[in-house]
């Protein structure tokens, strides 16, 4: 794992073309720091390891969806008897790219 140092932070921050004065690296770098210690803290609990990573906070069962059932197709006419501009067959919709 690289080391998090301030010539990282510039390095990334001038990457992404990411202005931060000299100052504010300095907290950002006691931040980092913060979260590896939460980190390493985490890798110290017993028995993690045999636990499955959770991937979602709720169980999710999709249990909602209906079977498609086959229906008649509506007709030409039938679609197009509320549009209000027809032309060549088709609704014709006002231009919205100039």
């Amino acid at each position: 794992m690289k080391e998090i140092n301030e010539t990282l932070l510039k390095e990334c921050a001038h990457n992404l073309m990411f202005d931060m004065k000299e100052e504010e690296y300095q907290t950002l770098l006691n931040e980092f720091h913060i979260v590896q210690e939460q980190l390493s803290m985490i890798g110290e609990i017993d028995g993690l390891d045999q636990e499955e990573p959770m991937t979602f906070p709720f169980d999710c069962a999709i249990s909602y969806l209906r079977e498609d059932e086959e229906k008649e197709n509506l007709t030409r006419e039938e679609a197009l008897k509320n549009a209000k501009d027809v032309f060549a067959g088709q609704i014709k919709l006002p231009k919205v790219v100039g």
